[in-house]
């Protein structure tokens, strides 16, 4: 089915936000804790990139917000996508197949790149356009007219992407607008107008999930949401503790404490030293000669910049 209107273009301009339309939240998950934004629009016009509060949560080029899912399992469970503001529809695709696409598969999409998707008309040049939805969940058709918060589909992992996410764009006069720094497109820092409905706060990185495992997990299963376990046999290899998380800068820490029904198991500090847009990290103790004490462990994750705290998580293990 064709698509008309959603390949990904638009010359980054500054709009008055006078008479702009306000948008409410594009996804049906609650922010910090189903979800999380894992890049905002490219503020950066040179080689570089930087988003909005001048922080790295975006990349060269980047011209719309991504609001992502914290793993693949709860992709498949179902997240809709909602219309962010009443309009017509104007184009949609759907029936690409959803899968992490490969540098091999790039030339296959064809121009694609925003996989299956809508494009909403919401009147004096302003359009929406909503990409990366799941295959064979798309349910508006050109031509309907939607409401604020109707569902369009959902969340999914069709086109140029790397993860489960929405990539939604704003453009005025086909030219992209960043919701989040309406009238200062091209600088960073300072005042910015908003143009969404209720206020979306800044978050420079964070704790998607922790949990427990017998050894360190192997990414893939992290990101597919198999790795995490709430019981575990006293005789199992190891007592680990990993975390995923996304926005690191170099010098982030992140505090690892096990406690169980003798006291403190496990703490180290963890100094991360790169830039990532996700990344996880894992820490623990081998089994004991004779077994773990059977009871109930407690995991507790601290993310910090500085004196900031980015995230802090806790989740539980019983040892039988």
């Amino acid at each position: 089915m064709r698509l008309t209107g959603l390949t990904l273009v638009g010359a980054l301009a500054a709009f008055p936000a006078a008479g702009a339309p306000s948008f409410s939240l594009p996804v049906d998950c609650e922010l910090g804790e189903t979800c999380f934004i894992q890049n905002y629009v490219d503020q950066d016009p040179s080689e570089g990139y930087q988003d909005h509060a001048c922080g790295a949560l975006s990349y060269d080029g980047h011209k719309g917000t991504d609001f992502a899912l914290p793993t693949l399992k709860a992709m498949s469970k179902g997240v809709d996508v909602l219309a962010a503001a009443e309009g017509v529809v104007t184009g949609t695709r759907d029936g690409m197949e959803d899968r992490i696409i490969t540098p091999e598969g790039i030339a296959a999409l064809n121009g694609r790149d925003c996989g299956n998707g809508v494009a909403i008309d919401h009147g004096d040049g302003w359009v929406t356009q909503y990409c990366h939805m799941k295959r064979g969940s798309v349910s508006v058709a050109t031509g309907d007219k939607v409401t604020r918060g109707q569902p369009l589909g959902e969340i999914g992992l069709s086109g140029r992407t790397q993860f489960p996410h929405l990539h939604i764009s704003i453009r005025h006069n086909d030219a992209v607008v960043d919701p989040f720094s309406s009238e200062t497109l091209g600088t960073c820092g300072g005042a910015h107008i908003s143009l969404w409905a209720d206020p979306i706060p800044y978050v420079p990185g964070g704790l998607i999930r922790i949990g427990f495992e017998v050894d360190i997990p192997a990414y893939d299963m992290i990101k597919d949401g198999m790795a995490g376990r709430d019981r575990m046999p006293a005789q199992a290899k190891a007592l680990v503790l990993f975390a995923h998380a996304f926005g690191s800068r170099p010098g982030d820490t992140m505090v690892f404490t096990i406690t169980g029904p003798q006291g403190e198991v496990f703490n180290d500090t963890v100094i991360l030293e790169r830039t990532q847009a996700q990344y996880f990290r894992a820490g623990g103790r081998r089994t004991p000669q004779g077994g773990w004490p059977k009871g109930t462990y407690q995991g507790e994750i601290e993310l910090k910049r500085g004196s900031t705290v980015l995230g802090q998580s806790s989740t539980t293990l019983v040892i039988e």
